[in-house]
């Protein structure tokens, strides 16, 4: 057969021709893999010869062109060449390509792209769309390989010994970057506070809110990332709360969360591990980053909800488990979870000076930190200005950063109260002779300071959540309000009952009655004393902070 001419647009001599109506291969050079881990079965699996440098640091799962022998192999063939993909991965100048890693354009194949017109064009018009895929990466059918996270580690020994090698020789210090992950106004004060105690540990930590906009005051210990937004539900979605979320689907939770998955898949390029503050889904979400996940647990305990079989299930798979008591952790670890209860973080946060110029004893007034917190405000304030009457009483009113002042100023003006200024203070506010001062400061100076010697707060007017807890595990007896009372609870107050038993009162949310409620307990001393007891017992000790950061600092040691 006379062989065909040879015009200007035909291909060159030396491009290697795909069969007529078979899709080009990718141009990935092979190596033989004789001698490898895993003998003969190795032979089988082609990694790409130099494709990425061998300091490379792969942060995503491989993906590596396979043999439909390999692919659908099993028992001990399997196992051998998946030996050899891990000696692979490790192997400097024998380094597997992830899906993100192509060949630089400086080192991509003389190849014509497989869309060139000089190609031989298949002959149906269906087929013509390659989509314009370069020739540096691959034109077959891909298999995704999920490794082992110890396997993703040491593939990325080498680039982080270099980065350590040099930041010694430059006489710095290598510094891990932790990011905590938090799901509420309450755990993200705990994750700040633990945060102290990380950066105490040579530790970066960087505190990214699940809710609302995160707290406007991070005094240093963790500054703010990732994408926020704040809800109309404040968080509160649980339950099967569905009217909280409609509300929070209406403006755009479901983009919130997309973006936030997003951030959190490309965490590992920053972040040496992740830490959760929160529950379940909290935890869920800090494992999306793939990162050594660390599980602070502040929602759940016996006393209120035990943790259930997925979520014993869940927390198996991670670096550590941190929950609020002991029970809980003997609980958990009758399930295999390795869950430790070192004491509560909550307790650390019970520092600060005394209010300047103010003398014990006094009311605190714990409105919260949801967009709810002004119409508590504004009946917490009601209730104190009677309670307080004809007593040298005062009352503080604790006003979190997610707080507008302005906002609960002119709600008292409107309520008759004499609205001043005040240095270290948010305002002073007069009624005759009770006295209302308004607090931005921490929380654990308002209830009983270590420096007062156990004085401080006599009573504490909550509608808050961890403000509450807090209170109570101070000593100091809480009262909530409920529309219903104490029979008709929230689901969020049922809970916040169960988990501090006595400690807790709930009043119906009646000004008349709860004064008359209020009173009695103010004259009933052994009631109290009993109520700061079982407060006590009930949230534990300090401590945990300092253990938590501790236990995260040993596990971060021993990692590249």
């Amino acid at each position: 057969m006379r062989a065909r001419p040879r015009g200007a647009d035909a291909p060159s001599p030396d491009l290697q021709q795909p069969a007529r109506r078979a899709r080009a291969r990718a141009s990935v050079r092979t190596r033989s893999l004789v001698g490898w881990p895993g003998g003969r079965a190795c032979a089988s699996l082609r990694p790409a010869g130099s494709a990425v440098p061998h300091a490379f640091v792969l942060r995503a799962h491989l993906r590596l062109a396979l043999p439909r022998s390999v692919r659908g192999c099993r028992g001990v063939r399997c196992r051998a060449a998946s030996a050899a993909l891990r000696g692979t991965a490790l192997c400097g100048h024998r380094s597997v390509a992830s899906g993100i890693a192509r060949r630089p354009r400086g080192r991509a194949p003389r190849a014509a792209h497989r869309s060139d017109p000089r190609r031989p064009q298949p002959h149906h018009l269906a087929r013509t769309g390659v989509g314009g895929r370069s020739s540096h990466r691959s034109c077959r059918a891909v298999c995704a390989l999920r490794l082992p996270y110890g396997a993703r580690l040491r593939c990325r020994a080498p680039a982080r010994a270099a980065q350590r090698a040099g930041a010694a020789a430059r006489g710095e210090r290598a510094v891990k970057r932790v990011l905590m992950v938090s799901n509420g106004h309450g755990e993200d004060a705990i994750a700040l506070r633990l945060a102290r105690e990380l950066r105490a540990r040579d530790l970066l930590p960087e505190l990214f809110p699940l809710v609302g906009q995160g707290p406007s005051e991070v005094f240093d210990s963790a500054p703010l990332v990732g994408p926020r937004a704040a809800m109309p539900s404040g968080g509160i979605v649980a339950f099967g709360n569905v009217a909280n979320l409609a509300r929070d689907l209406r403006a755009g939770l479901a983009a919130l969360v997309g973006a936030q998955l997003r951030f959190l898949r490309e965490a590992s390029k920053r972040y040496a591990a992740a830490i959760s503050v929160g529950d379940a889904y909290c935890c869920a979400m800090a494992r999306a980053s793939r990162l050594p996940t660390f599980f602070v647990g502040t929602a759940k305990s016996v006393r209120v909800a035990p943790y259930g079989l997925f979520e014993a299930c869940m927390l198996r798979g991670i670096a550590g488990v941190y929950v609020r008591d002991q029970p809980t952790a003997q609980s958990l670890r009758a399930r295999g979870v390795a869950a430790a209860a070192p004491g509560n973080v909550m307790m650390d946060m019970l520092e600060g000076t005394p209010p300047p110029g103010m003398t014990p004893p006094w009311i605190v007034l714990l409105p919260g930190s949801r967009e709810a917190a002004y119409d508590d405000a504004r009946f917490l304030t009601r209730v104190a200005r009677r309670l307080c009457a004809g007593r040298d009483l005062p009352a503080l009113l604790s006003i979190a950063g997610t707080i507008d002042r302005n906002r609960v100023v002119a709600s008292l003006k409107n309520d008759g109260w004499s609205v001043g200024a005040r240095d270290g203070y948010a305002f002073d506010a007069r009624d005759g002779d009770v006295r209302l001062v308004g607090w931005r400061g921490r929380i654990g100076a308002l209830l009983r300071p270590s420096a007062l010697g156990g004085a401080g707060a006599l009573l504490a007017l909550g509608q808050a959540g961890t403000a509450n807890e807090q209170a109570a595990g101070a000593g100091v007896p809480v009262v909530a309000f409920e529309p219903g009372g104490a029979h008709r609870t929230g689901w969020y107050r049922m809970r916040q009952q169960r988990l501090l038993g006595d400690a807790l009162m709930v009043v119906e949310k009646d000004e008349a009655r709860a004064l008359a409620e209020l009173r009695r307990l103010l004259d009933d001393e052994p009631r109290r004393r009993h109520m700061e007891a079982i407060g006590r017992e009930r949230m534990g000790g300090p401590g945990g902070a300092a253990a938590i950061a501790d236990g995260v600092a040993t596990a971060l040691a021993g990692r590249p």
